[in-house]
C-alpha cells in the first residue's frame, strides 16, 4: 500500500530529474540544440500563421455578411438543371413584380419583403464630373430593414416615392465625393443616363473585402428603375425569426411555384437561399480550408522531428560511456529511456515556445499588410494547443527510438565504449 502512495511521488520526482538533466544538456550544446529545434520552430509558426489568416478572413466575412441577419432570404431567378426550361433563356425565366403580388399574406413565416431591379451599371453625372459603372438598384422601403443599412444623411426612401414613381436617389458617401458634391448633398441633383435625380439620403457604405473592386452605388425607388429600363429583378425577404427561416423559405417556394406556374415534377425556374444556410455552408468550407492548409504548412513539423530523432541518436552515441555508468550503478532502463524521451520532448517543446512567438509576430504582420482586409487575424486557443500537442507527439515519436537504444545498451559495453 505504501508503495502505491509513493509510486507518483517517485515519478514526479525522476520526471523534474529528467527536465533538469535535458535542459542541462540542451544547454551545454546551445548552437546543436538552436539548429535542431528550426524545423520545429519554422513549422509551429507556419502553423499557427496559416490558422490565423484564415480564422481571421473567416471572422472578416462573417462580420461583413451577419449585417444581414441570419433570417435574410435571397430570391433570384435560376436555370434548372433538367426539365422543359433548362435551355430558356433568362428572358423567359425573368422575375415580374407581379409575381411576389400577394407573398407577405400567404407565407406567414415571412416577416418583410423587398423586390429588386436592377439595369446593371450606369454612369452618373453632377456638373462637369463623372463616374463610370456605378450600379444602379431600385429598391421598396423595407430594404432598409432587411439589410440593416442605415441612411446617415437625409431620409430613407419612401413608400410613396415608390408608388408616385419619385425620380429620387441615394447614393454612398464615396460617389458622393467623387462627383466633388457638398457634404450635405440633400436636395442636390445628379444624371443617371439621360434622368435627371434629386438626392433624398446618403446610404452608409458596405464594407468590401480586399479582393472586392471598389464599387459606387446608387438606390431608387423600385418602380422608378423601369423608366431606365427593363431590369433584372430579384427579392430579399426576411423571416419572422432565425428559427423560422427554413419554414418560410418552404413558404415562398410554394408561393413562387404556384405564380410561375410551375407544374408539380417541373424543377424550380428560382433560387430561394438563407443566409443561415450560407454560414453554415461557408463555415464548413473554412474549417476544411484551415485543415488542408494546417496540414500542409504541418509537414515542415515532421521534418523537424527527423531532426529531432537525428540528434538524439548522436546524443546516445556520445553519452555511451554516461549511460554505462549510470547502468552499474543500478539505474534501470525505464529511468534510461524516460530521460532520453523526456530530452526529446523538451527540446520539441522549446522549438513550439520559440515558434509561437514567431507564429504571434507573423499574425501581427500578416494584420497590418494593407489593402488584404485581415486586420481580424488572430491566434485562436486551439491553434496554439494543437501547436503544441503535435510538437509533443513529434518529440515523443521520433525520440522513442534513440530512447529505447540507449535503455537497451549493454552496461559493460557502454562502458568499454570510447
Amino acid at each position: 500500500m505504501i508503495a502505491i502512495l509513493r509510486a507518483p511521488i517517485v515519478f514526479l520526482r525522476l520526471f523534474y530529474q529528467s527536465v533538469c538533466l535535458a535542459l542541462g544538456q540542451i544547454w551545454t550544446n546551445k548552437t546543436r540544440s538552436i539548429l535542431t529545434t528550426i524545423g520545429i520552430v519554422i513549422g509551429v509558426a507556419s502553423v499557427t500563421a496559416v490558422i490565423a489568416a484564415l480564422s481571421g478572413l473567416k471572422a472578416k466575412v462573417l462580420t461583413q455578411v451577419e449585417t444581414f441577419g441570419t433570417n435574410t432570404i435571397f430570391i433570384m431567378p435560376r436555370l434548372p438543371d433538367k426539365g422543359p426550361m433548362r435551355h430558356a433563356s433568362w428572358w423567359t425565366i425573368r422575375f415580374l413584380p407581379e409575381h411576389f403580388d400577394g407573398m407577405l399574406e400567404h407565407c406567414p413565416s415571412v416577416k418583410l419583403l423587398c423586390r429588386m431591379g436592377g439595369v446593371g451599371q450606369d454612369t452618373v453625372q453632377a456638373g462637369e464630373w463623372s463616374v463610370d459603372n456605378v450600379e444602379v438598384t431600385g429598391v421598396e422601403p423595407a430594404y432598409h430593414e432587411i439589410e440593416s443599412r442605415p441612411v446617415v444623411l437625409g431620409r430613407k426612401l419612401s413608400a410613396i416615392d415608390d408608388i408616385q414613381v419619385r425620380p429620387v436617389c441615394l447614393i454612398d458617401p464615396k460617389l458622393r465625393d467623387e462627383l466633388h458634391l457638398d457634404r450635405d448633398c440633400i436636395g442636390q441633383t445628379i444624371r443617371i443616363g439621360h434622368h435627371r435625380f434629386r438626392i433624398v439620403g446618403v446610404i452608409e457604405r458596405r464594407p468590401t473585402m480586399g479582393f472586392e473592386q471598389d464599387r459606387y452605388e446608387v438606390f431608387i425607388p423600385f418602380r422608378t428603375i423601369f423608366k431606365l429600363g427593363k431590369p433584372y429583378i430579384a427579392a430579399f425577404a426576411a423571416g419572422k425569426s432565425a428559427e423560422v427561416v427554413e419554414d418560410a423559405q418552404a413558404e415562398i417556394k410554394f408561393f413562387l411555384r404556384r405564380t410561375r406556374n410551375i407544374r408539380p415534377g417541373e424543377p424550380d425556374t428560382f433560387r430561394v437561399e438563407s443566409l443561415k444556410s450560407a454560414l453554415e455552408a461557408f463555415n464548413k468550407i473554412a474549417i476544411i480550408v484551415t485543415m488542408v492548409a494546417g496540414g500542409i504548412v504541418g509537414i515542415s513539423l515532421l521534418v523537424g522531428g527527423v531532426g529531432i530523432m537525428n540528434i538524439m541518436l548522436v546524443s546516445v552515441s556520445e553519452r555511451t560511456r554516461e549511460i554505462g555508468l549510470r547502468k552499474a550503478v543500478g539505474a534501470k532502463k525505464s529511468a534510461i529511456l524516460t530521460q532520453f524521451l523526456i530530452e526529446s520532448v523538451v527540446l520539441c517543446f522549446i522549438g513550439g515556445l520559440v515558434g509561437g512567438g514567431f507564429g504571434q509576430l507573423l499574425t501581427m504582420g500578416i494584420a497590418n499588410i494593407p489593402k488584404v482586409e485581415l486586420d481580424m487575424a488572430y491566434i485562436p486557443w486551439w491553434a496554439i494547443a494543437i501547436s503544441f500537442g503535435f510538437a509533443g507527439c513529434v518529440g515523443i515519436f521520433f525520440g522513442m527510438f534513440p530512447a529505447i537504444k540507449a535503455a537497451r545498451l549493454d552496461p559493460i559495453e557502454a562502458l568499454r565504449h570510447e
